[in-house]
């Protein structure tokens, strides 16, 4: 059973793991060099236990001690209960949800070792935009991606606003990072994948022309948002792909887009 410590100073050393947690530049550092991320919200922390991930600790404002009673009695990781104000000092905002849990990272595997077995693969390309992350992540749970691969500049997963903004589909989708860009691409066409580029370019097909749910295995890329795939990117690709625009837009947020174009991929296979 999880001990449960109320704290009533905002600088108690027991809190370390929730401190600047809106400060995106420290968080970046803090957090995979420290082996944590954080979780935001009853529904997340409880996805991320389920999906294996080992507490450090949980911080809950009074009305979520109750809420979160299961999961404080299963697990020997110290409660932390504050008031909703001593968590925004310790934080830097107020905690909407009331419940936060610091979240001891994995290694993540190869990009190798997810190809093995995969079939429908995302593949980012300088997204680091936290919320488009998420975003991505949520669509590519929700519609069969098997999963997905960044180039070494893309944003964390783990980041808490991209865990937030998923709802937990990070925990769902496995993911690697790509040693090299844009050569790391070759080893996804050795094992086998199509490299289908998503752009608005009108020399693209269209995904409907391109029928990508019949190939048998492909990694569709999404590059970020503005700026969309680097030409090298495109130049590696096998082929282009896009959704057609109408009314004169001419393309979509990178999240609305890859959601549209997992569907386009995924469509046929049999659903788990």
């Amino acid at each position: 059973m999880a001990e449960l410590i109320t704290v009533e100073d905002p600088d108690d050393p027991r809190l370390r793991d929730y401190t600047g947690l809106t400060d995106v530049e420290l968080r970046r550092k803090r957090e995979p060099a420290e082996g944590l991320f954080i979780a935001e919200g009853e529904k997340v922390i409880r996805r991320a236990k389920d999906a294996g991930y080992e507490m450090r600790s949980m911080l809950l404002s009074a009305k979520w001690v109750d809420l979160m009673r299961d999961v404080i009695d299963e697990l020997p990781a110290p409660v932390y209960a504050v008031s909703p104000e001593l968590a925004e000092q310790v934080t830097g905002y107020h905690v909407h949800r009331g419940a936060l849990a610091s979240m001891q990272r994995r290694p993540l595997p190869t990009a190798q070792e997810l190809l093995r077995t995969a079939r429908r693969v995302v593949i980012m390309e300088s997204v680091n935009d936290h919320t488009n992350i998420g975003a991505i992540f949520r669509s590519a749970a929700a519609l069969g991606m098997d999963a997905v691969l960044l180039s070494p500049d893309c944003a964390d997963p783990l980041y808490r606003r991209s865990v937030k903004v998923s709802m937990g589909a990070v925990f769902a989708v496995p993911y690697a990072r790509l040693d090299t860009w844009p050569k790391g691409l070759e080893s996804v066409r050795e094992a086998g994948f199509t490299l289908l580029a998503l752009t608005p370019n009108e020399k693209a097909k269209t995904l409907d022309e391109t029928a990508p749910h019949r190939m048998d295995r492909v990694a569709l890329m999404l590059g970020a948002e503005g700026d969309g795939l680097s030409r090298q990117a495109l130049i590696a690709a096998d082929e282009w792909v896009r959704i057609p625009m109408a009314h004169g837009v001419d393309s979509l947020n990178v999240g609305a887009a890859a959601a549209v174009a997992f569907y386009a991929v995924a469509t046929g296979r049999p659903q788990p």
